[in-house]
């Protein structure tokens, strides 16, 4: 089952890359949310359920997949940022129940907040006066994510768990480009695939 839903999902995210190309909105439609419940699936198969870690991770995706529908439609981003946002506070949840070590945290903490603090500035110099409060709050958040997972990594391992936390940031990245610095098809071949690989991850790093 679990092998599966991720197959499943590769598959959907091939037809969501081939939609976003022929610029087709209802393939859009049809091809982006089943990709989503493709990562819900593996996680779910690979037992999510089971165990504090698993349920704050299974939220975080459920989370994901409403942010991922949401921004199918323009005027829907901000909410959609919103969802996100919550989900990366599910991840952060999930990391602290797993435990997490300071020495770690404050390691990644000093390299990610020097790179968000300055890739933010580029992005925020872009962004609409009625978002950049959300973006802000975004960018804070995300950061947070990233040097949870490192401090959540050094306290008990599995190097997978940093490794798609850091693919969500440079997939999140990838969104921000298209959204406010140069919109193009060549930020969603690069950054879709990123954000699904590693939301599969996310959902394989639940296993015990």
């Amino acid at each position: 089952m679990m092998l599966l839903a991720f197959c499943a999902t590769l598959v959907a995210l091939s037809a969501l890359l081939l939609a976003e190309y022929a610029e087709s909105v209802r393939g859009v439609w049809i091809a982006k949310p089943l990709a989503s419940l493709g990562f819900l699936a593996t996680a779910w198969a690979a037992g999510a359920t089971s165990t504090p870690y698993g349920m704050g991770v299974l939220g975080a995706l459920v989370l994901s997949f409403i942010g991922d529908v949401l921004l199918i439609s323009p005027v829907a981003f901000k909410a959609g940022l919103f969802s996100f946002l919550l989900g990366h506070l599910a991840f952060i949840g999930a990391f602290v129940v797993r435990g997490v070590s300071l020495p770690a945290s404050f390691f990644c903490l000093c390299v990610i907040g020097v790179l968000s603090a300055f890739i933010g500035k580029r992005i925020l110099s872009h962004v609409q006066r009625e978002l950049f409060g959300a973006v802000v709050a975004y960018i804070v958040v995300i950061s947070a994510m990233v040097t949870l997972a490192a401090g959540t990594v050094g306290h008990a391992g599995r190097p997978v768990i940093l490794g798609a936390a850091l693919l969500f940031y440079v997939s999140d990245l990838t969104v921000a480009r298209d959204k406010f610095i140069a919109p193009g098809f060549v930020n969603r071949a690069i950054g879709l695939p990123l954000y699904y690989i590693a939301q599969l991850l996310f959902a394989l790093s639940v296993r015990g």
